[in-house]
C-alpha cells in the first residue's frame, strides 16, 4: 500500500514561502493598476471603498487558487504572511516609482487636454454669461405670470365658478335613479 506525503519538507516550504512572496508582488502589480485606474478616473470614497472590497474579494479567490494549485489544497499561514510580505516589498519600491510616473503621465495628458480644450471653454464661458443675463431677465417675467395665474379668483356673488350648490346639467341623466 503506497501512502501519500501528508506533509511538506522545509524545502517545500521555503519554495511555497518564496512563491507567495512572488505572488504577493504580482497582487501589488495588479493594485498598481486599480491605483492607476483611481488616478485617471477620479470618483468618491464609496466606489473607492467598493473597489478594495472587490479587489480583496478577488485576493481571496487568487489565495485559495494558490493553495489548491501550489500547496495541494493546504492553506497556511505562510502563505499569507508571504503575500503580505511581496506586497509590502513591491508597494515601497516599484510601487511608487510606477505610480509616479503615473502621475506625471497622466498630468502632461491632462494638460494637453486642458491646452487643447481651453478655446472650446472658453466660448462656452462667455456663452454662458450672455445666456444667463438673458435668462435672467426672461425668468423674473416668467414668475411675474406664474404669480398672475396663481392668484385666487374673487368671489363676486352669482358668478358661475362661485356656485357650488345644485348645479343642473343638461343632457346628463342620473344613473343612481335607474331601473
Amino acid at each position: 500500500m503506497n501512502v501519500p506525503e501528508t506533509f511538506f519538507s522545509v524545502r517545500e516550504e521555503l519554495t511555497l514561502f518564496g512563491l507567495s512572496c512572488l505572488a504577493g508582488a504580482v497582487i501589488g502589480l495588479c493594485y498598481d493598476a486599480l491605483r492607476a485606474f483611481r488616478l485617471m478616473l477620479r470618483h468618491g470614497v464609496w466606489l473607492t471603498a467598493l473597489e478594495d472590497i472587490v479587489f480583496l474579494a478577488l485576493y481571496a479567490v487568487f489565495l485559495s487558487a494558490f493553495a489548491s494549485a501550489a500547496a495541494r489544497g493546504e492553506l497556511r499561514f505562510y502563505h499569507v504572511v508571504g503575500n503580505a510580505l511581496g506586497f509590502t516589498l513591491y508597494f515601497f519600491t516599484l510601487g511608487s516609482i510606477i505610480i509616479r510616473i503615473f502621475r506625471k503621465l497622466f498630468g502632461a495628458l491632462a494638460a494637453l487636454i486642458r491646452a487643447v480644450t481651453s478655446p472650446i471653454r472658453r466660448l462656452y464661458v462667455l456663452l454662458r454669461k450672455k445666456a444667463g443675463v438673458k435668462f435672467v431677465g426672461s425668468s423674473k417675467i416668467l414668475r411675474k405670470a406664474i404669480k398672475m395665474l396663481n392668484l385666487v379668483l374673487p368671489n363676486r356673488g352669482k358668478v358661475r365658478y362661485n356656485i357650488m350648490e345644485n348645479i343642473k346639467r343638461k343632457n346628463v341623466n342620473n344613473v343612481a335613479k335607474k331601473n
